[in-house]
């Protein structure tokens, strides 16, 4: 069969430029979908996405539908006529949903049967609602009406292109006639472009200085992004979303270097990185050091004989966000940084549990006590805890609200405060999202842990849940973060004894009957997911679960340590025993002895198995009190053949009670082993 390329180019208003690249992928996979289910088969598509412009591809689309048969079951034949012979309304019913006389109807099955050939479309009359529907699908949060229509898109449309091959399809989408003529730059080819022929769209464009693929545009920038950063002898920042926008921004990209006074170097860095990036869509730059140089690069949308004049017009837009920058750094450093807590006095937190204030002077005792824990200065972090909402209520966090924590370390510097002070203010949010960056000093880890451990108890004591839709106090990421620093930065801290401080702490602003348990289960449920991304068994995580470790790190080694002993041989087996053993002694209640009495045995397999319990509670209860679980569960992965020869051999509900009793307190000593470890009954 035939088979041609098809091309659709919408032109529009300016694009959201945010949103261009998703509105671009989705216009294809509409597109994609609408042909696939009109069942017409292509090559290879691809989609472009510019400021002005949204465009599908589709190469070698076939130019017809293929011939089809449909097939479709009636009523059964006694259902269909009455013992007259007669037809049911069940019979005309079916005949008049094919469209056609019940005689032309087969009725020589056991069921009214119609089968009818259906003729394939041609694809040019299918094409204008497949690009339609794909429009009318397209991820748009709002959409805007123009003029006096009734038409609606993210933008207004301004032309439409349609060509199937050679053919331009007679079609009207969002109140534009389809043809073949396009728009070139708004500035260097403001006039119409004529597309030769589908294949030839991107470079008909090109000859009108415009870049129609995203992709393309988007290499072109960062390329020449970090060719210009080189010759500055420096690197350029660039984050991928502000590519991405920037790429969205123009149609064709002109980088050039500008740059700033130095003087603005004495604020801290990360506010002028904030300011050009986000206000300006400018690509900051570092030196070797990481310092920021007194330079950036703006992306052009026109290629200007004189690009100083363009240079020069962005030096003098970004000099009044640096200014700013620049007076509320110097405003807020005229008064110490512990000043700014008389004004989070009256900031509210939560209407429950007080103010801001409120807030660091729990964290403050709360770190002091981890801090103790874990290792680090308890004075340290408590003097750390009582500074760390501080900047929230200065000018500069106030206007640069990204700058929460980091604006802290560069005030508590000034003051004089110890380093890993002021680095905890900063350390306190972190880690600020999935496999972000850890706390690097205790001091920072005992505060960051106070401080989502605060909110843990605090919310959840008001009563607060999160629910599977709303979780505006972010505690799932609070509880991920918890368990992130005790596990990966090895500190080990018992959270039962750290929530029940936290809950002290609050008095009666909330309520603490059942508050300890419910908190430490939400912590520890977030493992589960967490240990399933990394290719841990659930059942694995249940075996630690069930013998409820109270320290993270403590639980992390449980976990790897019955993941590497389900690879032994012996796992399987003793699994099974153990879980054969659970149940006995849970049907048991009150028939276990005291202790083990050697003169109860009457078989050389209890004998074996008392001695080889008695030799692995030697060698197994200092290696678990040490918490080197993998040397304990492979020395009780010896008791494989003891237990299994005592299963094979031993009654143990014996019909003497004395006996019945003592196996079951020997088989408990056996389950008492292993759940030093975890209840790997759980994998049986």
């Amino acid at each position: 069969m035939s088979a041609r390329d098809f091309l659709v180019e919408l032109g529009t208003e300016e694009l959201p430029p945010k949103a261009l690249k998703t509105l671009g992928e989705a216009f294809l996979a509409g597109i994609e979908k609408g042909l696939k289910s009109a069942g017409l088969s292509y090559g290879q598509v691809r989609y472009y996405a510019a400021p002005r412009r949204l465009a599908v591809l589709i190469e070698q689309l076939e130019e017809q539908q293929a011939d089809r048969t449909q097939n479709l079951d009636g009523p059964p034949i006694q259902a269909a006529f009455d013992k007259d012979g007669n037809p049911t309304q069940a019979a005309l019913g079916f005949a008049k949903k094919c469209g056609v006389e019940l005689s032309q109807i087969d009725q020589s099955g056991p069921k009214l049967k119609f089968s009818q050939s259906i003729p394939g479309q041609a694809a040019a009359g299918l094409l204008p609602a497949i690009v339609e529907t794909s429009l009318n699908e397209l991820p748009i949060p709002k959409r805007m009406r123009w003029g006096a229509r009734k038409t609606e898109f993210v933008r207004p449309s301004q032309w439409l292109v349609m060509l199937f091959g050679d053919e331009v399809i007679d079609c009207e989408i969002l109140a534009q006639q389809a043809g073949r003529v396009s728009r070139g730059h708004r500035f260097h080819a403001n006039h119409e472009v004529r597309i030769s022929a589908p294949a030839n769209y991107a470079e008909d464009l090109r000859s009108a200085y415009v870049i129609a693929d995203f992709a393309e545009r988007r290499a072109q920038i960062a390329a020449r992004v970090d060719q210009l950063a080189a010759e500055q002898q420096g690197t350029a920042i660039v984050p991928p979303a502000l590519l991405d926008e920037v790429s969205a921004l123009v149609e064709w990209p002109v980088p050039l270097v500008c740059s700033f006074e130095e003087r603005f170097l004495e604020v801290p860095q990360e506010a002028l990185i904030t300011t050009m990036q986000d206000n300006q869509k400018y690509f900051c730059l570092l030196d070797a050091n990481g310092k920021l140089l007194p330079r950036f690069i703006t992306v052009a949308n026109v290629e200007s004989k004189d690009p100083a004049q363009i240079i020069s017009g962005n030096e003098k837009v970004v000099r009044p966000r640096l200014t700013d920058a620049e007076f509320f750094f110097k405003q807020d450093k005229k008064q110490k940084l512990e000043s700014f807590n008389q004004r989070l006095a009256n900031v509210v937190f939560q209407a429950q549990l007080g103010s801001v204030y409120d807030k660091a002077q729990r964290v403050s005792a709360l770190a002091g006590f981890i801090a103790q824990r874990i290792g680090g200065d308890a004075t340290r972090a408590a003097r750390a805890g009582i500074l760390c909402k501080c900047d929230l209520a200065s000018e500069m966090v106030g206007e640069f609200p990204e700058m929460q924590g980091i604006a802290g370390y560069y005030y508590a510097k000034h003051d004089g405060e110890a380093e890993d002070v002021a680095l905890a203010l900063n350390e306190q949010y972190m880690p600020r999202g999935a496999g972000a960056e850890l706390p690097s000093t205790l001091t920072g880890a005992a505060v960051a842990l106070a401080d989502k451990l605060d909110t843990l108890v605090g919310i959840f004591g008001i009563g607060m849940l999160p629910t599977g839709s709303k979780d505006p106090y972010a505690l799932r990421r609070a509880a991920l973060g918890v368990l992130r620093i005790l596990i990966e930065k090895q500190l080990d801290l018992d959270l039962a004894e750290a929530v029940a401080f936290s809950i002290k702490q609050f008095g009666d602003k909330i309520k603490a009957d059942g508050l300890a348990p419910q908190v430490q289960d939400f912590i520890f449920d977030r493992l589960r997911a967490r240990y399933e991304d990394e290719g841990v068994e659930v059942a694995v995580y249940q075996a630690v679960r069930a013998v409820s470790p109270t320290s993270p790190l403590d639980f992390d080694q449980r976990v790897q340590a019955v993941q590497a002993f389900r690879a032994l041989p012996q796992a399987a087996a003793l699994a099974a025993a153990n879980k054969r053993v659970s149940n006995l002694l849970s049907k048991a209640e009150g028939q276990v002895a005291a202790s083990v009495q050697a003169h109860h045995f009457d078989n050389p397999s209890e004998f074996a198995l008392n001695a080889a319990i008695q030799q692995a509670e030697h060698a197994v209860q200092p290696l678990a009190a040490a918490r080197q679980y993998n040397l304990a569960l492979s020395q009780l992965a010896n008791l494989r053949e003891p237990v299994d020869a005592f299963f094979e051999a031993v009654l143990v509900n014996a019909e003497d009670p004395a006996v019945r009793a003592n196996r079951y307190a020997l088989l408990a000593k056996l389950r008492g082993l292993f759940l030093g470890v975890a209840d790997i009954s759980v994998l049986g």
